[in-house]
């Protein structure tokens, strides 16, 4: 499965974006997708998973509260609404396919499919 993320930008501390992830090659329907993240000289820090399904969500803690993942399988594409940006938050974001639907340990699985990132710019 090929996954290519976009929506990233620009946005000032406080403000709102919304990221996509689009599937090819397969229906994702039967995959667990996760974001995450990496910040330059940082590691790579999980943000979010969605199960195949899109019932159960995880989140890390840095993000609990302030993003949202959701998915329409229909679409093939997986959602990630940011709010309450903070420069911190200032990263490449990459969405990730597991052939694990449910996520067993969603924070600390292995993930088999990763995109390209998209840049995430926040000012303060």
């Amino acid at each position: 499965v090929q996954l290519q993320a976009y929506g990233g930008g620009l946005v000032q501390a406080g403000g709102s974006l919304r990221l996509s992830c689009a599937a090819s090659g397969r229906t994702i329907s039967s995959y667990g997708m996760g974001w995450f993240r990496q910040a330059p000289g940082k590691e790579r820090e999980f943000v979010a998973a969605i199960t195949g399904s899109g019932f159960t969500t995880y989140y890390g803690d840095s993000v609990k509260g302030r993003f949202t993942m959701s998915r329409d399988n229909g679409k093939n594409t997986v959602y990630l609404q940011m709010g309450s940006l903070e420069p911190e938050d200032t990263a490449v974001y990459y969405c990730a396919a597991s052939v694990w639907s449910s996520l067993p340990d969603a924070h600390n699985l292995r993930f088999d499919y990763w995109g390209k990132g998209t840049q995430v710019t926040v000012s303060s």
